[in-house]
C-alpha cells in the first residue's frame, strides 16, 4: 500500500526477494494485465502482516481501493491477518466489528502480542512473533478439508475378519481409540 512505501521502499523488497514489487494498481506495462486479478488467481494464501486497523477497516467494508484491497477482494482462498497497532486503537468497539466481520466471513487473525510498540508505549497491539505467523501459514498450506461436506462412520470395537466359514481373525482392541476419533 502507499502508507507501506512510506516504511519500506519497494526497491528493498525487490531487491531482497529477487521478485518485482508490485505497489500500484495502475502500474505502466508492456501489455494489458489486470494485474490483481492475475495475482488472486495465482496466490494460494495472502498474508497481510502489519495489519492496520485502516487496512482491517477497508476490506471489512468491501473498500478496494488500491493493490492490495482490489486483490483480497478478488481472492478466493484464505487470508491472514496479522494485526499491529497502538493497544487502544486494538481495543477499539469499530475495529473489533471490523475483526468479527471478517472472522465470520472467513478471514483468519493472528493474536497480536503484548510489547513494546511503536509509539513507544506498552501494551497489547505489537506483531506476532515471526514464527508464529510461519507456523499459521504453513498450516494453512498444508491442511487440507479433506473431509469437508463428507460424512464418515467410526467403527470402535474389536473386529472379526472370517478366513474362512470356521476361522477369523480378530484383535483385543476396547474400542478406545475410535471412540476419541469420533
Amino acid at each position: 500500500t502507499e502508507s507501506a512505501t512510506k516504511f519500506i521502499q519497494p526497491l528493498t523488497f525487490s531487491t531482497l526477494s529477487g521478485n518485482p514489487t508490485i505497489d500500484n494498481l495502475f502500474s505502466p506495462s508492456d501489455k494489458i494485465v489486470v494485474k490483481h486479478i492475475s495475482l488472486a488467481e495465482w496466490a494460494d494464501l495472502i498474508l497481510i502482516a502489519p495489519a492496520t486497523a485502516n487496512i482491517v477497516g477497508k476490506i471489512a467494508h468491501g473498500i478496494a481501493d488500491d493493490m492490495l484491497t482490489t486483490t483480497v477482494m478478488a481472492f478466493k482462498a484464505k487470508v491472514i491477518f496479522a494485526p499491529a497497532m497502538n493497544k487502544n486503537m486494538l481495543s477499539n468497539p469499530l475495529y473489533q466489528q471490523n475483526v468479527e466481520k471478517l472472522t465470520a466471513l472467513g478471514y483468519e487473525f493472528i493474536d497480536s502480542e503484548y510489547g513494546r510498540l511503536a509509539c513507544g508505549e506498552t501494551g497489547e497491539g505489537r506483531l506476532a512473533n515471526i514464527e508464529d505467523i510461519v507456523d499459521t501459514i504453513e498450516y494453512a498450506l498444508t491442511f487440507k478439508n479433506d473431509y469437508q461436506g463428507k460424512t464418515v462412520l467410526v467403527t470402535a470395537s474389536c473386529t472379526r475378519e472370517p478366513i474362512d466359514k470356521v476361522r477369523f481373525i480378530s484383535n483385543y482392541s476396547s474400542g478406545k481409540m475410535g471412540f476419541a476419533l469420533a
